[in-house]
């Protein structure tokens, strides 16, 4: 049997290996280091047999500490699945009533569901937390042992926990040939005990073991399990339905070394100073009102303006790229999205289609219900493309026309369980500064490029500058991506050409494409370390084929155009949502919904205060005059609370001079200087998008 490792040795075996062996096989200092396994690209235990050829790479504990967000996040997810485990035994320990449901990891830790009458609050996260390091110090293996559906199913009942039940059942109807346990801790019993209804693996635990029913995998033991925190209780329901059972959703988080845990928790506390609900709150941005519905943003007038400045960047910057903006509707036949494959394949993040019984008016109502076949039925617009392609076919185009290029901000809708749902981030609709090439295959490298070139100088503009690209291709495996699959073997081929011409690092991540084509995603950095993903651009040669696009070619007869989906912020409101906390609501000049403040000194000022905010507007400027009676330092305090950029103090030598104050809401104090030069100076800070600064001498008062 051969074992490829990542560096392309082999190595020979004579019967089924283990990952852990392979490691011994090497040498001692790995077999110490290693935590699990990637198995032909796929999580396992250490200690699973591998019984053919494959591919192995073996995951090992960090022995240095990389960055939070540089951190191996196939070693995380064994780490933080185990740690889940061993919080969900604490909890039993504590409260032996309460009944699991489910307990993935996270990207940023984990969580366990669990249905218990007795409330957990944050006074018992210190005793389970206790509960957990006895369990660590145990540094109990974790043991895998499966059974025959059959036998698992008898098992589960007579354990009479109908969640694990629920899970078992959606395993085997996923495919699962078999149900396995994880023990934490000893067997006792040697493989291969058929009195144990078992499949030639493991018989059930020792008494005085732990278990659940998991998939896994897991890390090898207990111990492995440097720093870990609990770190909340909310309230989340059986299968995320709000009529169901209620469970207490317990959070944790855990890291391979203490001083990750302690970054983490300050980057955290960061991290909710910098939330965009609390600023966007604060700013006046945005509102989310239960009676519009849940999920549905109302943009403010503060909001909108930053909204706008941003779109209108955007568009200024397409149309210099030869792209031309159309409208859409937001609702379309279902039909439409058949062909799209759209619907079904998203049918259940999206809202119900509506049928329409009688066109004359007599009502809607949604399908399912009664209805005859003639009945139109429609669906609030999840994607923009069919409808672009319906444009781009309404007329025909010649090779000369090629490539075309339209762009709309098209506002989508997706049903997003409430629980799921989160600020700006996770929302039920959504719009997207969304465009599609259409182009010939000859086209597609310069095109791609031009589109990552785009995402690229966007994101610098707006103060991006630690920009990773991930690369995602298909599962030759999965049955869910459309299309033939030498398509999609050229396409992914013509992705990875360009971004190795562009001399551009990326990361491909198998599974991880769209239905219909590849994908460049683009994941950002912020401030504080925490990774987003936000653009993308697709490579698509399946929705042409079935909408049977056309375009005439040189030789006389039409061809299949490839199109390319592109979207560089990606949502606008999961993007507004990370400008906020980037910059914690101090946003650059060009984009601060008020760029500037007038502040008189005293009621007496006033008048020249009014004059200096009309000359100011009139060159262009968002800027607004405070009209209360405050001190001049309480206004100033406002100000900076609202992260205003500049802010013109405006007294009596002010007057005298025909001078403005100017106060920086970070430098403080710039001094007193004429209008003309600040105006002169704040819009080459606009036109330069932050680049410029405005400056002026550090002395001045005002009287």
């Amino acid at each position: 049997m051969k074992i490829t490792l990542p560096d392309a040795t082999e190595k020979q075996f004579d019967s089924p290996v283990s990952p852990a062996e392979v490691a011994r096989a090497i040498g001692p200092g790995l077999a110490k280091a290693a935590i699990g396994a990637k198995v032909n690209g796929k999580l396992a235990d250490l200690n699973r047999p591998i019984e053919q050829d494959a591919t192995l790479q073996i995951l090992t504990t960090p022995k240095k500490r990389p960055p939070l967000s540089q951190q191996d996040p196939d070693a995380l997810y064994l780490l933080r699945h185990s740690a889940a485990h061993v919080m969900a035994e604490a909890i039993q320990r504590l409260w032996p009533q309460a009944l699991l449901a489910y307990g993935p990891p996270l990207e940023t830790g984990f969580f366990y569901d669990i249905r218990l009458h007795t409330s957990i609050s944050s006074d018992d996260f210190e005793r389970i937390e206790a509960e957990m390091q006895k369990i660590v110090a145990d540094d109990r293996p974790f043991t895998r042992y499966d059974l025959m559906p059959q036998a698992g199913m008898k098992k589960l009942k007579a354990e009479d926990n109908k969640y694990k039940l629920d899970n078992a059942q959606r395993a085997l109807k996923g495919g699962a040939a078999t149900l396995s346990w994880y023990v934490t801790g000893t067997l006792d019993h040697e493989p291969d005990n058929p009195a144990a209804g078992c499949c030639g693996h493991l018989a059930p635990p020792a008494a005085r073991a732990w278990e659940d029913l998991c998939m896994g995998p897991h890390l090898p033991s207990t111990g492995h399990i440097g720093a870990f925190k609990v770190m909340s209780v909310a309230q989340s329901h059986w299968h995320g339905d709000i009529e169901s059972d209620a469970f207490q959703r317990i959070y944790g988080t855990a890291f391979f070394h203490k001083g990750d845990l302690e970054t983490f928790l300050q980057q955290r506390e960061e991290a909710h100073q910098r939330d965009h609900r609390v600023v966007g709150h604060k700013l006046n941005l945005f509102v989310i009102d239960e009676q519009v519905g849940q999920g549905l943003i109302l943009w403010k007038p503060s909001g909108a303006i930053m909204r706008q400045v941003l779109e209108d960047f955007i568009r200024r910057e397409l149309t210099a790229r030869g792209y031309e903006m159309v409208y859409t509707p937001h609702i379309g036949k279902i039909d439409l999205y058949k062909t799209s494959g759209h619907y079904p394949y998203y049918a259940d993040s999206q809202y119900p289609p509506i049928r329409i019984r009688d066109r004359a008016g007599a009502g809607a109502e949604k399908a399912g219900s009664a209805g005859n076949d003639q009945d139109e039925q429609y669906l609030l617009k999840p994607m923009n493309c069919p409808h672009h392609i319906k444009i781009y076919a309404s007329e025909m185009h010649s090779y000369r026309d090629l490539p075309v290029r339209l762009a709309e901000f098209g506002t989508v809708y997706r049903y997003e369980k409430s629980g799921e749902l989160a600020g700006l981030t996770r929302v039920r609709g959504f719009t997207q500064d969304d465009a599609h090439i259409f182009c010939t295959s000859e086209q597609v490298r310069d095109e791609f490029r031009s589109t990552i070139e785009l995402v690229q100088y966007g994101f610098k503009t707006v103060g991006f500058t630690d920009v990773s690209i991930r690369l995602a291709v298909r599962d030759p495996a999965s049955c869910k991506y459309a299309g033939d699959p030498a398509l999609w073997d050229r396409a992914e081929k013509e992705l990875r050409e360009v971004l190795e011409q562009m001399n551009v690092p990326y990361i491909e991540e198998p599974g991880e494409a769209a239905f219909y084509g590849p994908k460049v995603d683009f994941v950002v950095r912020d401030v504080i370390g925490r990774n987003w993903q936000l653009g993308t651009v697709q490579l698509d040669y399946n929705l042409p084929e079935r909408f049977g696009i056309e375009y005439v070619g040189a030789d006389n007869t039409t061809h299949r155009p490839v199109m390319i989906h592109r979207a560089p912020f990606g949502s606008m409101e999961r993007f507004m949502a990370i400008l906020i906390e980037h910059y914690a609501g101090a946003f650059p000049m060009w984009l601060a919904p008020e760029q500037v403040r007038i502040l008189p000194v005293g009621e007496k000022f006033l008048s020249y205060g009014r004059k200096i905010t009309q000359a100011v507007q009139q060159a262009g400027f968002r800027a607004k005059l405070d009209l209360s009676n405050e001190r001049v330092n309480a206004k100033i305090k406002i100000a900076q609370e609202m992260k205003i950029p500049y802010m013109l103090v405006v007294g009596g030598r002010d007057q005298e001079a025909g001078t403005v104050s100017v106060r920086d809401r970070q430098r403080g104090d710039l001094g007193a200087m004429p209008l003309g030069p600040f105006i002169e100076q704040a819009k080459a800070e606009i036109g330069t998008h932050g680049q410029s600064r405005v400056e002026g001498p550090l002395a001045g008062s005002h009287g």
